[in-house]
C-alpha cells in the first residue's frame, strides 16, 4: 500500500474516533446562545415628579398633573432626557436642542436634535424641554429620526406634552417656555450625537 495512502487514513480514523468521543460534529445552521440583553431599569412616578419640578422650577402638584397623564398612557419610562431648545414657523418650521439622556446604571450622554415642520404653525419658542423614553433599552438607541404630530398652544409659563415615535421607542416631550406659538404641524425630530445645522 502506498505509504500516502496509508498515513491519510491513519488521520482520517483519529478524526473519526476523536468526533465520536466528543459527540460528533455541532449541527448545520446552529446559532450560539448568547446570553439575553437586561431589559433597561425603569422610573418610577415618584422620582420623575420630583426631577421634573426641580427641572422647571415648579411645584410637584404641577409637575405630577402632567406626568401621571404620560404615565397613566404609557407606564414607566426607562430613561429621560433633560435639556434646551429654540423653535420658530412661519407654516414651515425649525427646532433645534441639546440635553443629557439619563439611565439608570448608565452614564449620562450628550443628544442633539434637530428637526422641520409642516402646518398651520406661527410662532416661535425658548423652551426647556424634559422628554420621557419609553422602549428604550439602550443610550445609542435614541440617535435616530422620531416622527410625530404636535398640536401645540404655548403661552408664557406654559406646558405642552406630545409624542414621537420610532420602532418600539416612544418618546413624550415636554415643554415649558416662554413666547408664543399657536398651532397644528406635521414634522420629525432627528437625535444625533453631534449638531447638525441643517435639520434634514
Amino acid at each position: 500500500m502506498d505509504r500516502r495512502v496509508l498515513i491519510a487514513s491513519g488521520l482520517s480514523l483519529v478524526a473519526t474516533q476523536a468526533l465520536a468521543q466528543n459527540g460528533g460534529p455541532p449541527p448545520p445552521n446552529q446559532q450560539p446562545n448568547f446570553p439575553a440583553r437586561p431589559k433597561a431599569e425603569a422610573f418610577t412616578l415618584d422620582e420623575l415628579v420630583n426631577k421634573v419640578s426641580d427641572f422647571f422650577g415648579v411645584t410637584a402638584e404641577a409637575a405630577g398633573a402632567v406626568i401621571t397623564k404620560v404615565f397613566k398612557e404609557n407606564g414607566n419610562p426607562t430613561g429621560y432626557i433633560a435639556g434646551e431648545e429654540v423653535s420658530a414657523a412661519i407654516t414651515i418650521g425649525l427646532r433645534y436642542g441639546k440635553g443629557l439622556l439619563y439611565m439608570k446604571n448608565q452614564e449620562p450622554v450628550t443628544v442633539f436634535w434637530q428637526g422641520p415642520s409642516i402646518g398651520w404653525d406661527l410662532g416661535g419658542n425658548a423652551s426647556r424641554t424634559f422628554t420621557l423614553c419609553y422602549g428604550l433599552q439602550e443610550p445609542r438607541d435614541v440617535y435616530q429620526r422620531f416622527p410625530g404630530v404636535e398640536g401645540s398652544a404655548y403661552l408664557v409659563g406654559g406646558m405642552g406634552v406630545n409624542y414621537q415615535r420610532a420602532d418600539d421607542i416612544t418618546l413624550a416631550p415636554i415643554r415649558a417656555g416662554v413666547g408664543l406659538r399657536l398651532g397644528t404641524n406635521l414634522g420629525y425630530l432627528s437625535y444625533s450625537r453631534k449638531r447638525n445645522l441643517l435639520p434634514f
